[in-house]
């Protein structure tokens, strides 16, 4: 753990992308630390930054931390090598901060632990320092609740499942789930829709991209041939067993 004189560190979940579903204290954290860190890709602000600019005052440093590659995990090898990279030079930016006496803010959209960048992170100094990791609504929550479609009910399981799963192993779970949310769906979205239709479950799947943002669109999948999807965009397979009550 850090020592007296560290700074706290803290990993802030800032939801989806509407700023009006930050937590009241994600807000109170945000405010009350001298740096604010936040990823990026080259050339764009980066989502978790654009949910909070507004909360930053003058006097807090931001600390942007750039990825070096813009496009989307895959198990090549080089990938996994230069991710890492930045992943532990980051941690180092921020360790630098901390040792300095200030408290640290790393925001990430939806939800830290749900597969936020900030876990990379958090791995690398949770040993070093003093840390607190703040819970953010994630973007499945607000993808069904942009969508008005219940997920999950009674006793039935939830799989959740990223979209770079090889399209076989997508369709034989899919398949077998009670309700199911492919997640970082983006160019894989052609694969995805495969898998869907292989297990059944394309005409009940509703494609979301952007939940709760100014550019949300919901599609049933069966009318996403064409679209360019982006990386925040996600798949919802919603249970049966609500409608199949039949209350009144």
């Amino acid at each position: 753990m850090g020592s007296a004189q560290s700074g706290r560190l803290f990993g802030v979940g800032v939801g989806p992308g509407d700023p009006e579903l930050l937590t009241v204290k994600a807000a109170r954290v945000l405010d009350r630390c001298a740096v604010v860190a936040h990823f990026a890709a080259r050339r764009r602000p980066g989502n978790a930054w654009s949910t909070v600019q507004a909360l930053i005052r003058p006097d807090q440093t931001v600390l942007r931390l750039e990825y070096p590659l813009t496009t989307e995990a895959s198990h090549h090898d080089e990938y996994e090598r230069r991710i890492a990279e930045f992943y532990a030079g980051a941690a180092e930016e921020v360790a630098a901060h901390l040792d300095a006496g200030s408290d640290v803010a790393i925001v990430c959209e939806g939800d830290p632990f749900f597969y936020g960048s900030y876990m990379h992170l958090h791995c690398r100094l949770a040993d070093r320092y003093d840390v607190e990791v703040v819970p953010g609504i994630t973007s499945l929550s607000a993808a069904c609740a942009a969508a008005g479609e219940p997920l999950v009910s009674m006793r039935e399981t939830l799989t959740v499942l990223p979209g770079v799963l090889p399209q076989e192993e997508l369709a034989a779970t899919l398949a077998g789930a009670d309700a199911a949310v492919v997640m970082k769906v983006g160019r894989h979205l052609d694969d995805v829709r495969q898998a869907l239709a292989a297990a059944g479950r394309a005409g009940e799947a509703i494609y979301v991209e952007r939940a709760s943002c100014t550019e949300e669109r919901i599609l049933p999948v069966d009318e996403t041939d064409g679209i360019d999807a982006p990386y925040f965009s996600l798949v919802l397979v919603p249970g049966r067993a609500l409608g199949q009550r039949g209350d009144p």
